[in-house]
């Protein structure tokens, strides 16, 4: 039986990354509003005002914020993705070390330089290009340092 799973980024700020991520892969901002809404209106005491913003409209948690694949159906109840799907959570410590899982970008052949441009726009930096025989790629870091590829 294949395993259920979602990738998870530990960040400073996972509105931030999830924003970019989002205009990165051409997913889509899950919207929790309905289980924020849903848990203060319980009056259980669950959630604070500290808990959660309104960004676009939306309310949003400021400790986690996930993409979706925009093909893939998302849980009515609570907003979350039920496919491909990337949670950004806040952690206190900042990123000391090269990342030992990274994300690579197919995109159409001959496009790479565009993509990379655009991702540069969005606030990535490119780091290295590499060319060795089994083929050429850029590393880049995301807005807060995490690597990844474009092919």
């Amino acid at each position: 039986m294949a395993v259920h799973w979602k990738l998870v980024v530990d960040c400073a700020d996972p509105l931030r990354l999830a924003r970019f991520w989002a205009e990165a892969l051409g997913y889509e901002q899950e919207d929790n509003s309905a289980l924020i809404e849903r848990l203060i209106s319980s009056g259980t005491g669950l959630v604070s005002d500290d808990d959660w913003t309104v960004v676009d409209g939306r309310k949003a948690w400021r400790t986690l914020a996930a993409v979706r694949h925009p093909d893939d159906p998302a849980d009515e109840n609570t907003g979350a993705g039920l496919g491909r799907r990337v949670l950004f959570q806040a952690v206190p410590e900042s990123k000391t070390v090269k990342n030992r899982l990274h994300i690579d970008l197919h995109f159409a052949p001959g496009e790479r330089d565009a993509e990379v441009a655009r991702l540069e726009g969005l606030g990535a930096t490119v780091l290295r290009t590499v060319d060795e025989p089994s083929g050429s790629w850029v590393v880049m870091a995301d807005p807060e340092g995490n690597e990844f590829c474009v092919n």
